[in-house]
C-alpha cells in the first residue's frame, strides 16, 4: 500500500510538472531569486563578522609598568584573567625601537634616548578574546600592583563593539524577513498550480480520497520545484562568490579584505540553502493545498 501511494505521488508529480512545465520553471525561478538574495546576505553577514574579528584581533591593551614592578608576578596575574588570549612583554628598549620605526625618516629625533636615557617604561600588550571584554579587562588590570597606566583606545573599542552588535542584529532581521518573503512567493506561485487542478482535487475528495493522499503529489511537486530553485541559486552564488574571491586576491590595495574561504563554512551555507529550498517548497505546497481540500 505504501509503495503504491509513493508510486502514485511520484507519477502524479511528474505528470503535473510536465503539464505545467513553464509554471514550474517560473516557480523555481522565483525560489532561486529569493534564495540568491538570502544567500548573498548570509555571505555578506559572514564576511562582515570575519572582518570584525580581524579588526578585533588588532585591539590591544597597553599596560605600562612602574620602574620597580615585578614583571613575573604581573605576567602571572595577567595570565589568570578570564578572557585574555595573548600576553606579550615589551621591554623599554624594544618600545623605543618601535617608536623610531613609527617616526620613519625623522627617527633621528629620538637618537639621544638610548640606554639609561630611555624615558619609556616597560609594558605588556594584552589581547582579549573579544573586543567587548577589553574595557572590563583594562579596569581590572589598572588595579594590579606595579601598573602605572593602562590604555586601549576606549572610543575605538566602544565604536567597534556597537558596529559588531548592529551587524549581527541587521543580519538576523534580514534573514528572517527574506525567509518569510521567500515562503510567501512560493505559496503564491504554487497556488496557481492548485487553481488549475481544483476540479480534479474536488472529484478525488468526493470519491473518498484522504487528505494526505491528495496532498502527496503536490508536496512532492513543490519539493522538486524548491530543490530545483535552490540548486540554481547555489550554482549562481557559488560561481559569483568564487569570482569575487579571485578578484580580491588579485587586488593588492584591498589586502585588508579577507573573504571567507573556509570550506566547512561555505558548505554549511550552500547546504543550508539547498535544504531550505526543499523545505520551503514542501511547506509552501502544504499551505497552498489546504484551501482546496475544504470542499
Amino acid at each position: 500500500m505504501a509503495l503504491n501511494s509513493l508510486w502514485y505521488c511520484t507519477r502524479q508529480a511528474c505528470i503535473s510538472l510536465t503539464r505545467n512545465f513553464w509554471l514550474g520553471v517560473a516557480s523555481a525561478a522565483m525560489i532561486a531569486v529569493s534564495l540568491i538574495i538570502l544567500g548573498a546576505f548570509l555571505l555578506v553577514a559572514v564576511n562582515a563578522n570575519q572582518f570584525m574579528r580581524i579588526v578585533e584581533s588588532t585591539v590591544e591593551i597597553n599596560v605600562f609598568l612602574e620602574d620597580d614592578a615585578d614583571v613575573r608576578d604581573l605576567q602571572h596575574r595577567l595570565a589568570g584573567l578570564r578572557g585574555v588570549e595573548e600576553i606579550r612583554f615589551v621591554p623599554k628598549q624594544q618600545g623605543l625601537q618601535e617608536l623610531k620605526k613609527a617616526f620613519g625618516e625623522r627617527h633621528d629625533l629620538l637618537s639621544g634616548f638610548e640606554g639609561e636615557n630611555n624615558p619609556l617604561p616597560d609594558s605588556f600588550r594584552v589581547r582579549a578574546e573579544r573586543a567587548e571584554l577589553v574595557p572590563t579587562l583594562a579596569q581590572q588590570i589598572s588595579f594590579f600592583p606595579g601598573v602605572y597606566k593602562v590604555r586601549y583606545g576606549q572610543e575605538y573599542v566602544e565604536a567597534l563593539v556597537k558596529v559588531t552588535r548592529w551587524v549581527n542584529v541587521v543580519a538576523l532581521g534580514a534573514v528572517v524577513l527574506l525567509g518569510a518573503g521567500a515562503v510567501f512567493l512560493i505559496v503564491t506561485t504554487i497556488r496557481l498550480s492548485m487553481v488549475a487542478r481544483q476540479d480534479e482535487i474536488g472529484i478525488m475528495k468526493y470519491l473518498g480520497a484522504s487528505n494526505w493522499y491528495i496532498r502527496g503529489p503536490f508536496v512532492l511537486e513543490g519539493m522538486v520545484v524548491g530543490l530545483a530553485g535552490a540548486c540554481a541559486a547555489v550554482a549562481t552564488l557559488g560561481a559569483g562568490y568564487y569570482y569575487l574571491v579571485v578578484v580580491l586576491e588579485r587586488l593588492p590595495l584591498l589586502f585588508f579584505i579577507q573573504p571567507v574561504t573556509d570550506p566547512n563554512m561555505l558548505l554549511s551555507i550552500f547546504g543550508g540553502l539547498l535544504g531550505l529550498g526543499l523545505l520551503m517548497g514542501g511547506v509552501g505546497s502544504l499551505i497552498s493545498v489546504r484551501k482546496f481540500l475544504q470542499v
